[in-house]
């Protein structure tokens, strides 16, 4: 049942003619009397009947109205929903790395719904990027600079990373792990290159990385956010890189100013700035 032509129902109750019906909703009369048709010859059954130029529900017609009026009530509720909520409402889709939405903004996820309760977060994680232009994302973390695109892009953050060796051995004894040719561009590959080491490990997965740091015979480089762990181990050596790794911030177009969007990179920002002090 279509709910607007449900509606008509009700307002021929209220108003008694499809004159009254039609005023109310501001509908065509004769769209009023086509609908109802519609939904009589669907019922199977006669919803008015007229007497003394009035249209009188028949018998069927109150059972069905009962229903109606419940609906009215729920859709009521439903309209009543985000005036109940303190703070901006709405569902956000967050594109990023696994590493960032695990280190970086789950951590700070829950103070943050806690918050603002009106406000629903889901995170996409993937090595891939996710394709703006299909709609599969409404915020994305990225960490190249995209050409171009139909979307609001902004700085959001500079990572610092470190460059970790065994600190009783030398890097050119330690197994080289290093990220794919195709993140060659990155300044954790340019570090890297300038070793004149042979990778032994290639991935994008930080995680698997830090893991073979941590064993004390691979050296690589890790993003901040990734290894507060590691630069507190005295077995292993850490070195600052001078160059810092830009992230950067795709927002869909429409939703550049609306208010859970503003909220939502204002968190953001502050995950990162956060990331940074404590790493």
């Amino acid at each position: 049942m279509n709910w607007d032509d449900l509606r008509i129902i009700a307002a021929v109750r209220d108003e008694g003619t499809y004159a009254g019906a039609s005023a109310r909703l501001r509908i065509d009369e004769t769209t009023v009397g086509r609908r109802l048709t519609r939904i009589e010859r669907a019922l199977g059954l006669r919803l008015f009947e007229a007497v003394d130029g009035v249209r009188k529900p028949t018998r069927q017609c109150d059972m069905v109205l009962a229903h109606i009026q419940a609906m009215a009530a729920h859709a009521e509720e439903i309209g009543r929903i985000g005036e109940s909520l303190p703070g901006p409402v709405g569902r956000l889709r967050i594109a990023s790395t696994s590493a960032i939405a695990e280190e970086v903004l789950a951590p700070r996820a829950s103070e943050f719904l806690r918050a603002h309760p009106g406000l629903t977060l889901q995170f996409l994680t993937s090595s891939e990027n996710v394709k703006f232009s299909r709609w599969e994302a409404d915020l994305a973390i990225r960490l190249r600079k995209p050409d171009k695109g139909d979307f609001a892009i902004s700085k959001l953050a500079e990572v610092r990373s470190y460059f970790f060796e065994p600190a009783t051995t030398t890097a050119g004894e330690a197994m080289l792990c290093a990220y794919p040719d195709e993140l060659g561009g990155i300044p954790e590959m340019q570090f890297l290159r300038a070793k004149r080491l042979r990778a032994r490990c290639v991935t994008d997965n930080v995680r698997i990385i830090h893991t073979l740091i941590r064993s004390h015979h691979a050296v690589g480089v890790l993003p901040e956010h990734s290894c507060a762990d590691l630069l507190t181990d005295r077995r292993l050596r850490a070195t600052l890189l001078p160059k810092r790794r830009d992230v950067w911030l795709l927002v869909q177009n429409h939703l550049k100013r609306d208010a859970a969007t503003r909220v939502t990179i204002d968190w953001l920002r502050a995950c990162f700035q956060d990331a940074a002090q404590r790493g």
